[in-house]
């Protein structure tokens, strides 16, 4: 059985974390694999839109903790670190098309970072999120520190990381943790939806404001103000927004092509 299940459609690829009997938690192979997968969606010309969801009951559980605990399989923290989740972190943000996280039961400790660094988080009604990390004596990680706090606010973020709370996807939406709840009998259908929208969109000027998203974290204004200008210099010059003007003054619906 693949850890990590691939499938391309209509311009949506959908990677699926499937290891449902640890709750989809990460092992050496599975990361490596998840990277592995992100890579070949952002070279193919055909994948406009990717969604990263969970196999069963989980989104993601994790780390498995049975493989650092075993002295055979433990790759220690610092290979897990800077091989496994860094990377897959690093991915889904430079990867310049639209990810959603679909997540579609638990989400703790770096399952819950690794979906949190997507530009779309969704979640079923029943999936929950926790930072589990200091129930057993850790920091979290999955670049969690860096997300949730701009995400929620210090001090909500602060709470959520040291007392390990649960919290249901309401409030997780509540709290502007994601984008949408969807009931458990249409979820898969929604988030189909949602991913087919995206996936007819500009894709180049997706991937722009992600760029753009991405350097506000570290720019100040005048910086952020000419990287904007930069890049709609290099939107205006795309086959996408030829055809959004062409459909805009012909009044009718653009065919984006993501060039």
């Amino acid at each position: 059985m693949n850890s990590i299940e691939l499938t391309i459609e209509n311009g949506i690829a959908k990677v699926t974390l499937n290891r449902p009997e640890t709750f989809n938690s990460f092992n050496r192979e599975m990361a490596l694999r998840l990277q592995d997968t992100l890579d070949a969606c952002e070279t193919n010309d055909e994948v406009r839109a990717i969604i990263l969801t969970g196999n069963g009951k989980a989104f993601c559980a994790g780390q498995d903790l049975k493989e650092v605990t075993s002295p055979e399989l433990n790759p220690g923290f610092r290979k897990i670190l800077e091989e496994h989740y860094n990377p897959i972190v690093k991915r889904i943000r430079h990867i310049e098309k639209p990810i959603i996280a679909a997540v579609n039961g638990v989400a703790a400790g770096a399952g819950a970072n690794i979906a949190l660094a997507c530009d779309i988080v969704v979640a079923v009604e029943t999936a929950s999120f926790i930072q589990a990390f200091s129930k057993i004596g850790l920091i979290p990680d999955s670049a969690g520190t860096f997300f949730l706090p701009r995400l929620i606010g210090f001090q909500k973020a602060s709470a959520l990381m040291m007392l390990g709370d649960k919290i249901s996807a309401k409030e997780a939406e509540e709290l502007g943790m994601l984008y949408k709840v969807f009931p458990i009998e249409t979820f898969e259908e929604e988030v189909l939806k949602l991913a087919s929208k995206v996936a007819q969109m500009p894709t180049k000027a997706l991937g722009l404001t992600k760029r753009l998203l991405n350097q506000s974290m570290v720019n100040n204004l005048d910086q952020q103000l000419v990287m904007e200008s930069d890049l709609q210099i290099e939107a205006a010059e795309s086959e996408d927004y030829a055809e959004g003007v062409n459909a805009f003054i012909e009044k009718r619906k653009p065919v984006f092509k993501g060039k």
